[in-house]
């Protein structure tokens, strides 16, 4: 069994936590993600929960106290997670997608074929260097290329901000671990832990694998 190290994401004990009217809300919102390829306008969103009868005001607020939504100053969203409305090195494919979409790290990236129940595929590029790292994953089961490439899950010794600030722009796939060596080197704020590719997967599908299962469902 894979060992899972504690990346200190939390997404899916904090989804598991919502009321069920923000529960309901969060699926939309991800839902609509997914379907159109960017996230959803906050006018929007709130006329698609008052047609599901939720309470928008309220239902936003738990999410982005909770950090599974992140908004800006507007109120609209900048970090749908596992989905980025602004592009990352991290584009994310499928077929019969509307458009490539950004997730806001590597583990999100990884994360969104479980989410989804469909087969992806990643191309992200290496910190400083741009190489690139290729990963097409069916939910539990992934092909990397290079095969010897890892995932450095890192972030600032800043705990106030939400993971859009703090972990996501150092959460990145490496073509090896000498290159996150050389990079961490580089980088001495920045601490973390490599993860090989099963430990990347699995953490990936522990986080974002039920977000968009209905009650009941295994």
């Amino acid at each position: 069994m894979t060992e899972l190290p504690d990346l200190g994401l939390n997404k899916s004990e904090a989804a598991a936590a919502l009321t069920p009217a923000a529960r309901r809300l969060h699926r939309l919102a991800l839902t609509a993600f997914a379907e159109a390829g960017r996230a959803p306008r906050r006018a929007d969103l709130e006329r698609d929960a008052r047609d599901h009868g939720i309470d928008p005001g309220p239902a936003l607020a738990e999410l982005t106290e909770r950090d599974v939504l992140a908004v800006d100053e507007r109120g609209e969203i900048r970090a749908a997670y596992p989905f980025s409305p602004v592009p990352t090195r991290h584009h994310v494919s499928w077929d019969g997608a509307a458009s490539t979409v950004y997730a806001m790290c590597a583990i999100d990236a990884l994360g969104v074929s479980a989410m989804l129940g469909i087969p992806i595929t990643i191309s992200s590029t290496e910190p400083d260097t741009d190489r690139t790292v290729t990963v097409h994953v069916d939910q539990r089961t992934a092909r990397w290329r290079p095969d010897t490439a890892v995932v450095f899950a890192g972030a600032t010794e800043d705990t106030c901000c939400p993971s859009v600030d703090r972990t996501c722009g150092y959460i990145n796939f490496f073509t090896s671990p000498d290159a996150v060596r050389r990079w961490t080197a580089r980088n001495p704020g920045v601490t973390g832990v490599v993860l090989d590719q099963d430990q990347a997967l699995a953490s990936a599908v522990a986080e974002f694998g039920a977000l968009l299962r209905r009650e009941g469902q295994r």
